[in-house]
C-alpha cells in the first residue's frame, strides 16, 4: 500500500464542500439565538432564587430556636453500649 501524504492533503485542501459557504451566517444567527435564549434564562433562574429563599423564609419563621451544642467529653463519660463495657458484661 503506497500512500504519498501530501498529495492526499493536497486533494483534501483543493475540495471545498459547498456548506463552507454559509456556515459563517449560521454561526452567527446561532450565537445571536442563544444570547436571547440566556437572558431568558437569566430571568428565570432569578425568579427561582427569589422563590427560593421566601419558601424557606416562610418555612422557618421567625421562632426558630437557638441551637444548642452538646459538650464533647470523649475520655470522661462512659457509655453503658461501648465496646468494652459490653465485653466485660460476662465477668
Amino acid at each position: 500500500m503506497d500512500l504519498d501524504l501530501d498529495a492526499a492533503l493536497r486533494r483534501v485542501a483543493d475540495d471545498e464542500h459547498p456548506g463552507l459557504r454559509s456556515i459563517e451566517t449560521a454561526v452567527l444567527n446561532r450565537v445571536r439565538a442563544n444570547r436571547a435564549s440566556a437572558r431568558t434564562g437569566i430571568g428565570a433562574v432569578a425568579f427561582a432564587a427569589v422563590g427560593a429563599i421566601m419558601l424557606g423564609t416562610m418555612t422557618a419563621g421567625s421562632a426558630a430556636s437557638p441551637a444548642s451544642a452538646a459538650p464533647i467529653d470523649p475520655f470522661g463519660v462512659a457509655s453503658p453500649l461501648a465496646p468494652s463495657t459490653l465485653l466485660l458484661a460476662d465477668r
